[in-house]
């Protein structure tokens, strides 16, 4: 679990800090306000948290060049140059840092001409499980051979795409380790998606219904994205109380509307089991159906970050725990422009 994020001179962000909830969290705001880089940021300092599970001081130096090969390998910032991360400003440092698990903590900076990241403090022992990232594009209709060509050939894909081919090629999970909420939820999908997915290894995916199987590449994008969700379940990469955050970009696309409300089912029902989530998202629908399908009784807090501009184009952070305190932000005013434009149709010059 990430508890929070703090980036200074980094990327869009001169200053901000980021308190997460253990649950769900979803980020909201216009474009180029940052989400995608928050998701990265964070995933980024937790998945060194999973491959660095000691805090010896010998480790020190292999961390600084593991952290931040992973850091440009996420972001891709112009010519692989870390110091194309750092945002012009009075500080001659960026930084990035965070809290994580019970006591688990990382602190790094760099400048403009840094090669590596500086390490000023890890406590990484024992602070999170492995995260998981699913980006904006899905994956399953071009897995087949992308490990191989991300390995050899310099894409122009991030290194998410290929953290989640890898992870989705993993074998099953025994089914005895899979936690009851995600046995459900594969049930959930696969009902819905009327099949499910089977991975052969080396990125064959194919799609198995009862009259037989189809490629992955013939089935609608959101099924798809379906896919993503129940194999990073199928595998054990997502399990409540175990995993460490899942990070989802743009959940919402390409969904149609009862694919999407079983999706914020699934994932209030896992957050209730003690798995974070963590979202980027546009979409007012989806927002509006975490409001509606959350049950505080049950436990369920749903956390919005809404990021926006000031006057002077710096990035800022709100954070409100209920939906009927979300303060304005695009995605709420353009549909109250769509809605009042449908009222306006409907009911032409009357009262005027």
């Amino acid at each position: 679990m990430i508890k929070s994020l703090s980036l200074r001179n980094f990327t869009n962000f001169e200053s901000i800090d980021i308190d997460f909830s253990p649950k769900v969290n979803v980020f909201i705001g216009e474009n180029s306000t940052g989400k995608t880089h928050l998701l990265k940021a964070a995933y980024t300092l937790c998945h060194g948290a999973s491959t660095f599970k000691k805090g010896e001081k010998d480790m020190a130096e292999d961390l600084e060049k593991e952290l931040t090969k992973k850091l440009l390998q996420v972001f891709m910032p112009l010519d692989d140059h870390l110091g194309n991360m750092y945002r012009q400003g009075s500080n001659p440092w960026g930084a990035l840092s965070a809290k994580l698990g019970k006591k688990g903590s990382i602190d790094c900076s760099f400048s403009e001409v840094s090669r590596y990241l500086e390490i000023e403090q890890d406590r990484y022992l024992g602070s999170t499980g492995e995260p998981s990232f699913i980006p904006t594009k899905e994956v399953l209709s071009f897995m087949k051979g992308f490990n191989s060509l991300y390995e050899k050939y310099d894409l122009s894909f991030d290194q998410t795409y290929y953290d989640l081919c890898l992870t989705l090629d993993l074998p099953e999970a025994r089914r005895e380790y899979l936690h009851e909420k995600v046995r459900w939820a594969m049930g959930e999908i696969r009902a819905l998606c009327g099949g499910s997915f089977v991975f052969y290894g080396g990125g064959k995916v194919t799609f198995k219904v009862e009259s037989g199987e189809h490629s992955a590449n013939a089935m609608a994008e959101g099924f798809r994205k379906a896919g993503v969700l129940y194999r990073l379940m199928e595998t054990g990469s997502v399990q409540p109380g175990q995993s460490g955050p899942l990070f989802w970009d743009e959940p919402e696309a390409n969904l149609n509307p009862r694919l999407m409300r079983l999706l914020v089912q699934i994932l209030l029902e896992l957050s209730r089991e003690g798995q974070q989530i963590i979202l980027a998202t546009h979409d007012y629908v989806f927002i509006k159906w975490l409001d509606l399908l959350m049950d505080k009784e049950a436990g369920d807090q749903v956390r919005y970050h809404v990021l926006s501009r000031d006057d002077c184009e710096e990035v800022s952070v709100q954070m409100v725990d209920d939906y009927g305190a979300i303060p304005p932000n695009a995605i709420a005013n353009a549909f109250s422009d769509m809605t009042k434009e449908q009222v306006r149709r409907k009911m032409g010059t009357l009262g005027k």
